[in-house]
């Protein structure tokens, strides 16, 4: 579990990425999610976006993500979301949370 902080730290840095992830009509199929944990694995912090024509609410959509693959909701706006999970790489440079 983060903390406010944390989490706001993690916002401010979440603001400069890109979505680097969609999730379309078909929802969190175990291919978006597998997709998404490898990116959390390599990146930590990511940005997914939920297209126009997904019929569940993004807040849901996140939050199933997260509890799926273990991480931290940490911002949900509009139509994008995005998730931090510490990375267990070693030789990583890992986001340092105050």
């Amino acid at each position: 579990m983060i903390t406010t902080k944390q989490r706001a730290y993690l916002r401010g840095l979440g603001n400069a990425l890109e979505p680097l992830a969609q999730v379309g009509k078909d929802g969190l199929s175990e291919n978006v999610i597998e997709g998404i944990g490898l990116l959390l694995e390599a990146r930590e912090l990511v940005k997914i976006k939920a297209l126009k024509n997904v019929d569940e609410d993004v807040r849901e959509i996140a939050e199933a993500a997260a509890a799926k693959l273990g991480a931290e909701v940490v911002q949900v706006i509009g139509n994008i979301f995005i998730l931090y999970k510490k990375s267990t790489r070693k030789n990583f440079k890992h986001i340092q949370l105050p």
